[in-house]
């Protein structure tokens, strides 16, 4: 699985498990919601361990970008609030760093 993919596909899952919590505990939804979210959860650590990495931490750490745009477009998508122009510089300012992160040549 190619590493940006797992990473999307992780941060989809953090955020739609942290979310289920979110809906229980701040938006009065049915405890019945954190079962799938508990789910998503583990689906986001088992996506993570996908990613093509030689050390945990700095797959973890390249996930940061990548979470934090994801989270940017949960925002929109499901929060309905538009990101605005800091968020987006925001943004682009992890994702440089990701990419850094997972681009950088390493010595071997």
């Amino acid at each position: 699985m190619p590493s940006l993919t797992a990473y999307a596909g992780a941060a989809l899952a953090e955020i739609a498990g942290c979310f289920s919590f979110w809906a229980w505990l701040r938006l009065g939804k049915s405890p019945w919601w954190v079962a799938p979210g508990m789910v998503s959860l583990a689906l986001f650590a088992w996506l993570l361990t996908r990613v093509e990495s030689d050390a945990a931490g700095r797959a973890y750490a390249a996930y940061g970008g990548v979470y934090i745009c994801v989270s940017l477009f949960w925002l929109w998508a499901v929060d309905g609030v538009r990101p605005d122009q800091w968020d987006i510089a925001g943004g682009l300012v992890c994702i440089v760093g990701a990419c850094i992160i997972i681009l950088g040549p390493r010595a071997a």
